[in-house]
């Protein structure tokens, strides 16, 4: 790294600490908005979005300092955070893009270049946004190494393949078996493990670094403690009224994503639990007249999140649990710094998206339990089929058997031209109808 990219680092980071300082300080002088149906968003979020804007700006001067790596999901990364990898996730990335409104320019260029709008949004966004070199965080770093894990959906791979060709770096790939039992068999998991200890020869090379177990292994006990605060937030949903909504995880699901294995993700997990303890001492709901409890099933619609969470909440409803910020947590119990390279094997085995659509019912229906679910919104994801499929027969199983209200909400998570917005107010008002 040059002396000016030292300097831009630099200034840049001391502008997100005054950033972050004058938003706290504005938080804690607000007052209280009596027309509002939502109690004040959590502080800490503040604090998050610092540190994601932080890592966004390291990318912009990490090249010739660091490795780059960029990585689906669902990938191993612990491996490439032993090495020093920068880690860059173009799904994030997309997320980001959608939240601040500019996930339908992106995608309309990379349909220009020739790519079908019936592709995944998150790849169609990040393909736009390579070949337009449109971005709102200034820039992301060329890749040194490609790591694409097929755990989450056969798309990732083909979408990699498309970047190993434009960057001409190498592409990792780990294979992951589909699980169609409740657990994985010994020899799926050593497949994978297998592949895992294949990956770091060529993570070495493309790193120009030696691997170190010993820092693997910290790295797996720093994603498993952060993972188990994830899912102890995620948990603490189960209070009524509950003192976050879906729609907060998923906002702050960053760091849990992009920057596991980091101890500043851990410190900043403890600091949320903390926030969210002291709301239920308090007696603090994010809705403030919570009367209906909602399960969310599938990604989140990212650039209808603030309006939804609204919308929803004048209702008396709080979306308080979600399968897809779950998946984030549920496997922690699996991970094990004893045993690093079995543990994981077994971790990118189970995630949701990589187990039978029975699984993910059988998920729900505990979820309707624990979290005392009056009703369950299924996302149909116009660009997520993995994730898609199988909800009608799992809303039908939900009404019969579970005995909740289930909608299916048509829509994309990524790109708002599959949004109907008087259809969708339309079936969420029936919906919340049949909640009452």
């Amino acid at each position: 790294m040059t002396m000016g990219h030292r300097l831009r680092l630099g200034a840049g980071s001391a502008a997100l600490r005054v950033q972050r300082w004058r938003a706290e300080r504005r938080y804690d002088r607000r007052a209280p908005d009596p027309g509002s149906p939502l109690n004040p968003p959590l502080r800490s979020t503040i604090r998050m979005r610092e540190m994601m804007s932080r890592h966004y700006l390291a990318g912009r001067s990490v090249s010739g300092s660091r490795p780059v790596a960029w990585v689906t999901s669902g990938a191993p990364t612990e491996i490439l955070k032993a090495l020093g990898y920068h880690l860059v996730y173009p799904e994030n990335h997309a997320a980001l893009c959608g939240a601040r409104r500019r996930a339908e320019a992106l995608s309309s260029a990379a349909e220009d270049a020739g790519y079908s709008r019936d592709l995944c949004s998150y790849a169609r966004t990040d393909l736009g946004s390579l070949l337009s070199g449109d971005t709102p965080v200034g820039s992301l770093p060329p890749p040194d190494l490609l790591l694409c894990c097929t755990n989450i959906c056969q798309t990732v791979l083909y979408w990699y393949r498309v970047l190993a060709d434009h960057f001409g770096c190498p592409l990792v790939l780990v294979d992951t078996p589909f699980l169609y039992g409740d657990a994985a068999e010994p020899h799926q998991v050593d497949f994978v493990r297998r592949q895992l200890e294949d990956m770091v020869p060529a993570a070495e090379a493309a790193a120009g670094r030696e691997f170190s177990l010993d820092g693997f292994t910290a790295v797996v006990a720093r994603a498993k403690q952060a993972s188990d605060l994830w899912l102890e937030i995620l948990e603490r949903a189960r209070h009524r009224p509950s003192p976050l909504t879906a729609f907060d995880s998923f906002v702050n699901l960053g760091p849990i994503v992009d920057l596991r294995g980091d101890q500043a993700t851990v410190a900043f997990y403890e600091s949320l639990l903390a926030e969210l303890d002291e709301r239920i001492a308090r007696g603090v709901g994010a809705v403030k007249d919570e009367r209906l409890r909602v399960l969310w099933d599938n990604l989140p619609i990212w650039y209808r999140i603030g309006p939804l969470s609204r919308w929803l909440a004048e209702r008396g409803v709080n979306v308080v649990a979600s399968t897809y910020t779950h998946a984030w947590g549920e496997l922690a119990e699996m991970m094990d710094p004893a045993e690093p390279f079995e543990a994981m094997a077994r971790v990118y085995l189970h995630p949701i998206l990589n187990r039978s659509t029975g699984h993910k019912l059988a998920a729900m229906r505990r979820m309707v339990e624990e979290f005392s679910i009056d009703g369950v919104i299924l996302h149909s994801d116009r660009s997520c089929k993995p994730y898609s499929l199988g909800q009608i027969d799992q809303r039908d199983r939900l009404v019969a058997d579970v005995g909740v209200p289930a909608l299916l909400l048509e829509a994309d998570h990524n790109d708002p031209r599959s949004y109907a917005e008087e259809q969708a107010t339309t079936r969420l008002e029936a919906f919340v109808e049949m909640m009452s």
